[in-house]
Order: structure tokens, then C-alpha cells, then sequence
């Protein structure tokens, strides 16, 4: 069997332990190993997430400086103090949502006699994570991991080969957790890296009831063109620019604090985040002159920092240099810097809108880095109808109400182009909250309905619509029975309420 080892990309060395590539007889035996949760208590399954969050948290500190070693991100803050309790708490929010199991949305039409609620999908789940973050969007421990089991799918992990060591200690971690929680072993399998016609096979397997991947367009189009042969949903986060609008009373008001702003959001972790600000537009004239000098200098005095393996840092200049042949202009970086390990110039670009709007395609490819292009518009409306569907979508004004009449008409465009919209906010931070809309039309995702992040919305990506039609009450699934199973939120004759059919 074929292996390989992980890089630390802050020297470009392999580290000592190498990890197995699985072949198609491995994934076959996988997918045939796969249990069938749809009877599995629903308390198993919550106590199987709570337990599971116990020991990541118990074993933080080697976690950490595994993930350290791996992928270059600092231990502290970025993993033990934000995105470790990121992941942990997604666990725990999918166990308190198993427990109410009012994400199944019970619906109740007395008159008809009619039934229905989300249940599990009876096959697997195959979660695909991504190199940026280790935790928070692990194969083995992130979202989309912890929304197949809520809904009660076991599932097929594909790690990243990025860090490989941190997703197998997790992985132990989550077996102890199914053996105390009294589920199958099978309910969660890793492989570490597969070859890429195994992995489209795989996509493309009946026996498959969902794909979750995080990362590049190439790859997320590729497996949903396999995936949609077998008939079989995939839900891709794929690529985004999260493009910035700052109105003129902004930029009067507090121009020098929003170039700040701006590139802190920009070199935040190296760039390596899918809400990276990528794209920026400036209204044309003296303060956006002003805008760009500030951030140019800024941005030059920025040291770069290391990025997660040498597949990024060949991206990005590709993606760089793309941007320049298409028009844009360079103001500072743009190169890889010279030396061990894995790291790129903080880098600024700039472009008219005439030539944004006569190559939109090309001007909105994304620099997964420390890399932002600005726009100075002429025409901010027409910039905004120009853009691709994105993660999110920002607009800074002025606080007095001077930038009122161009934010109504921006507001709109912008609201049909991305998951969220934000207000005088960058977009770099992701709330791990119910309301969060982690998704958006594509380029961004497969699909606009759905998001990545956000408990119980979340969930339902990998659950199956059952209806019952005059079927026994005794036979219904206990959330559709008469008597509310404990304090389920149903709706109920078209009124959502926690009692009984009455």
C-alpha cells in the first residue's frame, strides 16, 4: 500500500510518521462496513458527541501542538483558544439538537391524516475536510462530520494529507467515544488520503447517501459530476471572494481606520480563510488614491506568515499572476519569499471597473492567501451586478446616513449574491451560531439552500423528508404520534407548538 508523510510547512521537512493511501478494496470494505444507524437511540448518538467533545478537550494541548507542527498555525490563539472550543461546541450543539429533535421539523395535518419529519438517510456520509482548519472542519470532528452522525448517518471520513497526524489522533479519540457511547465501530471510518479515481468512485457509489466536501472548485465539481450520475446529493463549499464595498461617507469618516481594518483581515492566519477578503471596491477619486497608499504601505510592512503547504503557495502565485495578465496591477508582494517552508508576500492589487467589467470572469479568481484586489469604480452598481455568487458580501457607509440612497440600491444586488450580508464588518469571522448562513449561490456552494455552519439548519443537509399517510399512530416514529415525545417544537394543523394533537 502506498503512504506518505506531512510537511511542516514553516521548514518544507517531512515529518517522521507516514500514513496509508487507501485503495478502491479498502473503500469497497468501508462502504460495506457502513452500519445502519436509523434505529440507533438518539441518546446514544448525543452521548457519543458529548463524550467525543470530552476527550478532544481533555487532550487540547498534544492536539494543538500536533496541528502546530502540521500546518503551521499558531497554538495560541488561533487552536487552543478559538478553534479547538469552535469544534468542541459544534459537537455539543449537535448532541443538545439530537436530544430536542426538533430539527426533524415534525409536520401534523390532522385533516388529511398526513405525517411527516427528516430522518436519516440510511447510508453513509462522505466528509471530505479541508487544510485550514484542522478542528473546526476536520473529516473526523467538524460540521459537516458532526451534522451526518446528529442525523443519525455513520460516515466515511476523508482526511486531508495536510495533517494527517492531528485528523488520526482525533480519530482514536472518537472511536473510545462510540465504544462508551455503546455505538458501532464502523459508525465512523478514516481513510487518510485516497488516490483521485478511487475518490470519484467512491462519490459516484450507490451505497453513498450524501458527500460534504470543503475546498477548491476543480476538486468540489469533480466529485459532484460523480456524484450526480449515482443521484447521489453533495454539498460543496468550494470558493469565494467576499467581495467589500466602501461607500464615500465611509471613507470620509474614518478612511484610516478601515485600511486597518482591512489588512488585519486580509494577512488574518496567513489569508488561509474561505471569507477572505479577496475583493475590494473603492469608489474612484482622492480617497480611494489615499486608501491604497495606506494599505500598500501597510501591507509591505506586514510579515508574511506561513502557509499550510506548498499546494497554497503554488495557488497562489498562479492565482497572483493570473490577476496581473487579466489587468490588474500590482502595488506590493506578489512573490513567494525565499527560504525554508511555505510563505507569500502580503500582496495588494489594483484595477480600473472598465477593466473589472470587461473581464469579470477573470478579475474574480480567487487568491486563497494574503492577497485582496481593489476596484475603483466609477460605477459601483454595475460592479456589483458583475459579481459571481460569493460566502458573503460587505458594505461599509457613513454612520450619519450620507451613503444611504447608494446602500439601498447596492443592498439588494449584493443580497442575491451572497450567503451573508455585512455591515460595516469584515468577513473573516464565522459564528457558530443557529442563525449563521455558512453558504451561498454558486461559485460559493452547490447549492444556496444549505449551510455548512448553523445548528439545526445544518443538520438537515443529510436527513431524508418521511411522510406517513394514515398510517398507525403506534407505528409512527414517537415525534409524530399524538403525545409530544418530551418538549419538540411541531407543526400542528399550521401552527408550531411544543403539545399534543389535540
Amino acid at each position: 500500500m502506498a503512504t506518505f508523510r506531512a510537511v511542516d510547512p514553516a521548514t518544507g521537512e517531512e515529518l517522521g510518521e507516514s500514513y496509508p493511501v487507501a485503495g478502491w478494496p479498502e473503500v469497497d470494505a468501508a462502504l460495506s462496513a457502513a452500519p445502519d444507524l436509523a434505529s440507533a437511540p438518539p441518546a446514544h448518538i448525543a452521548a457519543f458527541l458529548d463524550g467525543y467533545a470530552a476527550r478532544l478537550e481533555g487532550d487540547r494541548d498534544a492536539l494543538c501542538r500536533l496541528a502546530h507542527r502540521e500546518t503551521g498555525l499558531p497554538v495560541e490563539p488561533r487552536l487552543r483558544a478559538v478553534e479547538l472550543p469552535r469544534t468542541t461546541s459544534q459537537l455539543r450543539q449537535a448532541a443538545a439538537a439530537v436530544r430536542a429533535e426538533s430539527w426533524t421539523q415534525p409536520t401534523i395535518d390532522t385533516s388529511a391524516d398526513v405525517r411527516s419529519c427528516y430522518g436519516p438517510l440510511g447510508k453513509p456520509v462522505l466528509v471530505l475536510g479541508p487544510n485550514n482548519f484542522p478542528f473546526a472542519f476536520n473529516a473526523v470532528a467538524g460540521s459537516d462530520f458532526a451534522c451526518a452522525l446528529a442525523a443519525r448517518n455513520p460516515v466515511l471520513a476523508k482526511g486531508h494529507p495536510g495533517h494527517p497526524g492531528t485528523t488520526h489522533a482525533m480519530f482514536r479519540h472518537a472511536a473510545a467515544a462510540l465504544a462508551e457511547a455503546d455505538l458501532p465501530p464502523a459508525t465512523v471510518q478514516l481513510f487518510h488520503d485516497v488516490p483521485a479515481d478511487v475518490g470519484l468512485r467512491l462519490a459516484g457509489d450507490p451505497r453513498l447517501g450524501a458527500l460534504a466536501f470543503t475546498g477548491s472548485r476543480r476538486g468540489g465539481l469533480a466529485l459532484k459530476a460523480a456524484a450526480d450520475e449515482a443521484g447521489i446529493p453533495g454539498y460543496l463549499e468550494m470558493s469565494s471572494i467576499n467581495p467589500v464595498f466602501f461607500l464615500p461617507g465611509a471613507l470620509a469618516e474614518r478612511g484610516d481606520a478601515l485600511v486597518a481594518e482591512l489588512v488585519a483581515s486580509v494577512v488574518l492566519g496567513a489569508g488561509q480563510f474561505c471569507t477572505n477578503p479577496g475583493l475590494v471596491v473603492l469608489p474612484a477619486g482622492d480617497a480611494a488614491s489615499r486608501f491604497i497608499a495606506a494599505a500598500t504601505k501597510m501591507m509591505a510592512a506586514t510579515a508574511p506568515g506561513v502557509l499550510l503547504g506548498r499546494g497554497v503557495l503554488d495557488g497562489l502565485d498562479e492565482s497572483v499572476t493570473a490577476l496581473v495578465r487579466a489587468g490588474a496591477r500590482l502595488h506590493t508582494g506578489g512573490a513567494a519569499v525565499p527560504g525554508p517552508g511555505f510563505r507569500y508576500q502580503p500582496t495588494l492589487l489594483t484595477v480600473s471597473g472598465a477593466t473589472f467589467l470587461d473581464n469579470p470572469r477573470a478579475l474574480q479568481r480567487e487568491a486563497f492567501g494574503p492577497a485582496t484586489l481593489i476596484v475603483l469604480a466609477e460605477d459601483l452598481v454595475a460592479i456589483a451586478r458583475a459579481l459571481e455568487g460569493g460566502l458573503t458580501a460587505g458594505i461599509y457607509s457613513a454612520a450619519g446616513g450620507a451613503d444611504e440612497d447608494v446602500y439601498r440600491r447596492l443592498a439588494p444586488i449584493l443580497r442575491a449574491r451572497a450567503g451573508r450580508l455585512l455591515d460595516d464588518k469584515m468577513p473573516t469571522g464565522v459564528a457558530v451560531s443557529p442563525a449563521m448562513n455558512h453558504g451561498g449561490p454558486f461559485p460559493a456552494t452547490s447549492h444556496p439552500g444549505f449551510t455548512a455552519v448553523g445548528i439545526p439548519a445544518a443538520i438537515r443537509r443529510f436527513a431524508a423528508l418521511n411522510c406517513y399517510d394514515h398510517v398507525r399512530e403506534p407505528r409512527l416514529p414517537p415525534v409524530l404520534r399524538d403525545v409530544n415525545p418530551g418538549e419538540v417544537w411541531r407543526q400542528i394543523d399550521g401552527r408550531w407548538t411544543q403539545g399534543d394533537v389535540r
